[in-house]
Formats: C-alpha cells, structure tokens, sequence
C-alpha cells in the first residue's frame, strides 16, 4: 500500500493534510553554537502554534548525528495533533564535528527507514543529503550514492539540502542520471537562496521536486523573490511540483522567540499565494504536493 511513512506509522496519503514539507523541531550543529533546537517543551509549543494555524503536517528534515531526538517526536504527534514524519541521511561533513564511523551508510539509512531509528525509536520516511556550494566533494557523493541505494531497496524520498540554493543540477545528474532514482522521488530544497527562474525551470523540467523554504531567519536574504519564484514555475506549468517548508534551525526562529517559526507559511505565505494565484494552487503546494512527495509503495526488506 502507498504510505507516508510518519513516525506514527504509516499513513494513508489523503489523511495526510497542510504540511509544512522542510522544517526542524530538533537540530544540533557546530555551526550554529548556542542556537541549538533541543527544547521539547519549545517543540511542542512550535507545534501548537502550527496548528492552531491550520497545520496539520510536519516533515523534519534533521538527519542522523545532528540531535534529532526521534524518541521524542512520537509523543509529540499525539500530543499536538500533528502528523510527524523523520529522517535518516547525512548532512554536510560540516555540521559534525566528527563524521560517525559507520561501515555502511546505505545499511543504517535502510535499517532506519524500516526497522526503526536507534533500534527502538520511530521509523524514518525520508532520507536526507547534502550538496556543496556549487559543486559535490567527496563526501557528498558517498551519502548520496548511500541514499540511492536506501531508495532502490526501500523507495523512500530523497530530500537534498542544497548550499545557498546551488548545486541542484549537479545533483539530479549524479542521482537520477548516475544512480538512477525517479526524479519523482527526489526532492530540491533551498532553491529559493539562489533565485535563478532559468535554472529553476530546467530543474522543474527534470520532474523532481522542488523545495522552497522560508524564511528561515538565518538565510533571509531573498524571502523578497519566494513570491516571484512560485508564480513563475506554477505560470509555466510546474505547479505540481512545489513545496514549501520553513526550515527552522535555530532557536530564534521559533515563532515562540523572535522568529517567523512554523506558522508563518499559513498565516503570511498562504494568503500571498492565494491572492497571486488562486486558492487551488495554494491547496496544491500545501497539502496535496506533500502528499504524492512522501507517499511511498514501500519495499519489504529482507
């Protein structure tokens, strides 16, 4: 059966609702010192923000080794109301102070995928990867050719973290061209932090998905060009393919400090694009594009 894998179980796609389709409750990285996202009692606040919004969905994009705090998120879904879905994957080498010594990456994001994250938390529905600023190093090639084979032998998404919104075309040709993943099961994000229409468009020609987030308060510097961005791809006929997601990293983001936070995509972002292009399409973005990106036919693993 098709599912969005949340950390609840699996869901039926059309029960899905308005998702928030990148974000973090949890996140922890040398990059960010003292603004690390661990409170709970924050989370569950965010949370009941979100929904008290019209939210119903949260995708949080925090992979492996970066303080996720799986066992948490479960509670969290019954408490607020809101359906959670997590993610194994790897992030930049950057954000780690150490990268974990593993002997194969493709075995723990399988293992998290179907059996659970830590062994007994909740099962991951999204795989996380990262790019470079306009280009792939090393790393980056070995997690994503790591997530390739997790997809092929699971059919989980693949979401890509992009550096300052590049690199997205040398992703689709190593996933997609290189390892053979369905474009449809590759999700872009970022792409709004480098607002190029011409690139955006060949990368909407390719089939994937593309990822718009904001605005984080830490990468704000084209929020102005989210508008222009998606009535550009939705005109020329991609509508289908957009996703939006807040993408909250640090502490002060939190609409609960001095951020946006969550809420800020259904009270600020949704009513712009409802009034530039039809309350259908705004429907499309928010609730039912998330529900095709996430909804897998899941793969039994032996």
């Amino acid at each position: 059966m098709t599912a969005i894998r949340t950390v609840l179980g699996d869901l039926d796609p059309a029960e899905l609702g308005v998702c928030d389709a990148h974000d973090h409750l949890f996140l922890r990285s040398p990059l960010l010192p003292g603004q690390e996202l661990d409170d709970v009692a924050a989370a569950a606040a965010e949370l009941a923000a979100f929904r008290a919004a019209g939210g119903q969905a949260v995708v949080q994009w925090t992979p492996y080794g970066m303080g996720r705090r799986a066992a948490e998120l479960p509670r969290l879904a019954r408490t607020s109301g809101v359906h959670l879905v997590a993610a194994t994957g790897l992030h930049r080498a950057a954000h780690y102070e150490r990268l974990p010594e593993l002997d194969s990456l493709a075995e723990l994001f399988i293992t998290e995928l179907t059996e659970g994250i830590g062994g007994d938390g909740p099962r991951a529905g999204l795989i996380k990867v990262a790019g470079g600023f306009h280009g792939l190093d090393e790393h980056a090639r070995r997690t994503m050719t790591a997530a390739a084979a997790a997809h092929h032998a699971t059919g989980a998404p693949i979401g890509v973290h992009h550096e300052v919104g590049t690199a997205a075309t040398e992703v689709l040709d190593l996933l997609c061209g290189q390892l053979e993943v369905p474009p449809g099961s590759v999700l872009l994000g970022h792409l709004n932090r480098f607002p190029d229409e011409r690139i955006h468009l060949e990368l909407a020609r390719s089939g994937a998905y593309l990822a718009f987030d904001g605005p984080s308060r830490a990468n704000a510097a084209t929020d102005w060009r989210l508008l222009d961005v998606l009535v550009t791809l939705a005109e020329a006929g991609h509508g289908e393919q957009l996703l939006l997601g807040g993408d909250t990293v640090t502490a002060a983001a939190r609409s609960s400090a001095d951020g946006p936070g969550m809420p800020f995509l259904l009270t600020n972002l949704r009513p712009r694009i409802s009034a530039a292009l039809g309350e259908e399409t705004a429907e499309l973005i928010l609730r039912h594009n998330p529900a095709r990106a996430f909804a897998v036919d899941w793969k039994p693993v032996h």
